[in-house]
């Protein structure tokens, strides 16, 4: 059964607001990386140094995928002002209401996920 307007704009709201919080996480972490070391020097330990690093690399792995789950959300939203939210990009599949709720950026169904994350699709 297709998503009702109301539905569709609850969604909407929803992903605006899941994109704008992610978008603070991904700034935070961006500034933790790009910022200069002011306390390397002499009297740093490269141990200190090292964990620092780690952190950096840490913050960098969470920016890459919080950029995308910002893709993914971008995508929800076109799918939106397409007129084809709800609807599987792969299969053509509706999109079960409980999965959308549960994720509101989601483009496939359970089982074109599945696949498209084995490689599977042609």
């Amino acid at each position: 059964m297709p998503l009702k307007k109301a539905e569709i704009e609850e969604f909407k709201n929803r992903l605006i607001e899941l994109r704008e919080q992610v978008t603070k996480t991904v700034r935070g972490a961006k500034e933790a990386v790009t910022q200069p070391d002011e306390a390397k020097g002499y009297s740093q330990h490269s141990a200190d140094e090292g964990t620092d690093d780690f952190v950096k690399n840490i913050n960098l792995e969470v920016t890459n995928k919080e950029f995308g789950l910002l893709r993914q959300i971008d995508r929800a939203l076109e799918k939106i002002d397409e007129g084809t939210y709800g609807v599987c990009d792969i299969s053509a599949e509706e999109i079960p209401l409980k999965r959308l709720e549960a994720i509101p950026y989601a483009t496939m169904t359970v089982k074109a996920q599945e696949k498209f994350e084995k490689g599977l699709l042609e």
